[in-house]
């Protein structure tokens, strides 16, 4: 069985974890949205491929939720009294080997792509991991500028999110490069190829979102002979984990199971630009044949769209293993 997911951030990697728990014979491929990437003290920092790569090697932080598990950041130190880096953004000792082993391949003219392999041949991940493009792509933000002027004024995402928390209101987002990108060499054929192609509980904005606007990725999404169903990231109307609803927010979408997979869109009908709230034309077709929600949701309707109710909490392995296999029902009813 091959399965295609769309991923990002810690959301996405526990689910794919699941997924590989739930079908541990399937050939599993990640596409990974790269928009949060960043060049920061010389390294080439990939946050959602490292996320992903060492949560399914069983390496990740599981009380943080992010980087590597028995870290240190002696380095970080150094970094910080030269005046090098973000002291807000710390690189931990392990997590900047992978930094410098990625940086080493670029440099030696390795594409991400083939680095994210070599990378992911130390560990047994039991997936493939693809970044959605081999282009840089890189997400902004735009907010007020603090100066009572009415201007406005753009940080990296990582700023926005980490250091800030996401406080200041977003008034859009921004994905330099995102529209001369070219999707990954394989990926376009795992998401034609595949039995069934999962949107992971992930940002719907930053992370699918950027995925999605790599030119060529949702245009295989939506034509996929492959049923297609996501896994809502909002429960009873907030999120599961971070701060996604400040980015739903700042493109006029509800935090909601429903209008999120609104905001998705059907595959058997229409988009109506009522139910996106992005100010597109709201031509074309959708994304999603099925949608996932947790139990609280369960009076969720989305038209063309069916919705199944299960718990969606990802408390252990097996909790993400159940909501993996839900997700695959969905995409069986469809199919038959």
């Amino acid at each position: 069985m091959r399965l295609t997911v769309l991923a990002g951030g810690v959301g996405g990697a526990r689910f794919v974890r699941g997924l590989r728990a739930a079908r541990p014979d399937a050939e599993i491929t990640v596409v990974v949205n790269t928009g949060d990437d960043l060049w920061l003290a010389g390294v080439r920092v990939c946050p959602d491929l490292d996320s992903i790569m060492y949560t399914l090697a069983g390496a990740s932080d599981e009380d943080r939720g992010w980087g590597r598990r028995d870290e240190t950041e002696r380095v970080s130190g150094e970094l910080a009294a030269y005046g090098v880096g973000w002291p807000w953004f710390t690189l931990g000792d392990l997590d900047l080997g992978t930094h410098l082993a990625r940086l080493a391949m670029l440099r030696d003219g390795l594409t991400l792509t083939e680095a994210t392999a070599r990378l992911s041949e130390r560990w047994d991940l039991g997936a493939t991991l693809l970044p959605m493009s081999d282009e840089e792509v890189e997400t902004h933000v735009v907010v007020a500028a603090d100066d009572g002027a009415g201007r406005e004024r753009d940080m990296h995402f990582e700023e926005w999110w980490v250091r800030h928390r996401a406080a200041l209101p977003a008034l859009r987002f921004e994905q330099r490069g995102v529209d001369r990108a070219r999707p990954g060499p394989a990926v376009l054929d795992a998401i034609a190829g595949a039995d069934a192609v999962l949107l992971a509980p992930s940002n719907p904005v930053v992370s699918i979102g950027t995925v999605l606007g790599v030119p060529g990725i949702r245009r295989a999404v939506e034509t996929t002979r492959a049923p297609v169903v996501g896994v809502s990231p909002v429960i009873a109307g907030a999120v599961v984990r971070g701060m996604a609803d400040a980015c739903l927010a700042a493109i006029g979408v509800e935090t909601s199971a429903a209008a999120v997979a609104a905001h998705y869109g059907s595959r058997s009908a229409p988009r109506r630009t009522e139910d996106v709230g992005t100010g597109q034309d709201g031509k074309g077709t959708g994304l999603l044949d099925g949608w996932l929600v947790d139990t609280a949701d369960a009076d969720a309707r989305v038209e063309g769209v069916e919705v199944v109710a299960r718990p969606l909490l990802m408390t252990d392995v097996p909790a993400a293993a159940a909501i993996a296999d839900a997700a695959l029902d969905i995409a069986e009813r469809v199919h038959r």
